[in-house]
């Protein structure tokens, strides 16, 4: 029986890793916003600076950051326990990139499967009981129906990162279901679909790292000059126009579940749940392009690629566990997603930073 979520929000303190991520950094200014205490466990290996101030200036004050790696379980637990106790964990720290994990499958086990498995180590040693994971549509690998529900089979994963978040959801099933009084007693896995967007001050957005695996990055960067053109690898899936559809969500849209994730679990009976998280409907990479050029007036110059290893042809979601559990819907639009991913590109200047 699901469940249904709760009706006032109760003050918690958090510990979030991987805070100053994308998906993290608008996390935890939601999290504040909803009055919850948090705590930003980040080694801003994959970040930066800049997004760590953004935070500080939309919360107005400066958040703990414990800037350690999270598969390091004597520096972990050294510094969380400086700020314990808490409440609930909610856990971003990855790697993301399919193609990254493609090529070199070993760094994202190490990494994504380890860091997961040293954070549950610590979260035992330090009584905390309860976790919301960052889980991914990627569990699904390539689905023979659509849209995509929590009861759809798990596939093999059409990349090596697919396959951690697998591995990581059934660790959190394992916790819970041990015997150990020091175990979880609570997950919640939260599986993405495609997060786009930036917050609307454009204080903080998707900081680059490298060449960027997702549409949305590539395409404000192509647009800022960064990069000559824009690559659509594949032209000739079976979809209407033959690119690969997508679910696109608004990452604020996304923080805000995870505050419902957040108020949820600290009211929850013991147990498991995996709810998913998109706009409900498939949008085409052609598509995509269109409505960035409809909203920002900005042309982008395209050339056509092959497909790439480890991407999936179609995907998108079911999402009426999260507005029967969690009493989450998306409310932000695809043209609210590429003109704020826009405005925060504009922030970081003419010449790109990586």
């Amino acid at each position: 029986m699901v469940q249904k979520a709760p009706e006032l929000s109760v003050v918690a303190r958090v510990l979030v890793s991987g805070g100053a991520g994308y998906i993290g950094a608008h996390t935890v200014v939601a999290l504040h916003e909803a009055g919850h205490d948090v705590v930003i466990v980040d080694d801003l290996r994959r970040t930066n600076q800049r997004v760590v101030d953004g935070i500080a200036k939309l919360v107005g004050t400066s958040l703990p950051l414990l800037r350690v790696d999270v598969a390091d379980e004597a520096a972990l637990l050294a510094g969380l326990a400086s700020q314990a106790p808490f409440d609930v964990a909610v856990h971003f720290a990855a790697y993301k990139s399919v193609r990254e994990s493609v090529d070199n499958p070993a760094l994202y086990y190490a990494n994504n499967v380890g860091g997961t498995a040293t954070l549950l180590s610590v979260m035992r040693k330090l009584s905390v009981h309860r976790l919301v994971f960052s889980s991914s549509c990627t569990v699904y690998g390539q689905p023979d129906v659509l849209p995509v529900t929590e009861l759809s089979p798990i596939v093999v994963a059409a990349s090596p990162y697919g396959f951690t978040k697998q591995v990581c959801e059934q660790m959190i099933c394992d916790e819970v279901a041990s015997s150990s009084s020091e175990a979880l007693t609570n997950g919640l896995s939260l599986r993405y679909f495609n997060p786009a967007g930036a917050h609307p001050s454009a204080l903080i957005g998707e900081f680059p790292f490298g060449v960027p695996d997702n549409l949305v990055p590539f395409i404000t960067q192509t647009a800022a000059g960064w990069r000559p053109r824009l690559s659509i690898f594949g032209d000739d899936y079976n979809t209407p126009d033959g690119t690969a559809v997508r679910d696109y969500l608004h990452v604020c849209d996304l923080a805000d579940a995870h505050v419902a994730a957040v108020d949820w679990i600290l009211a929850a009976e013991p147990g498991v749940e995996v709810v998913n998280l998109g706009m409900g409907h498939g949008v085409s990479v052609r598509q995509a392009i269109d409505a960035f050029e409809t909203a920002t007036g900005v042309t982008i110059p395209v050339v056509m690629a092959p497909r790439r290893p480890g991407d999936v042809e179609q995907v998108w979601s079911s999402c009426a566990k999260a507005a029967e559990l969690l009493g989450w819907r998306a409310t932000r639009s695809l043209s609210d997603m590429m003109s704020s991913a826009w405005a925060w590109q504009q922030t970081l200047g003419a010449q790109s930073l990586v």
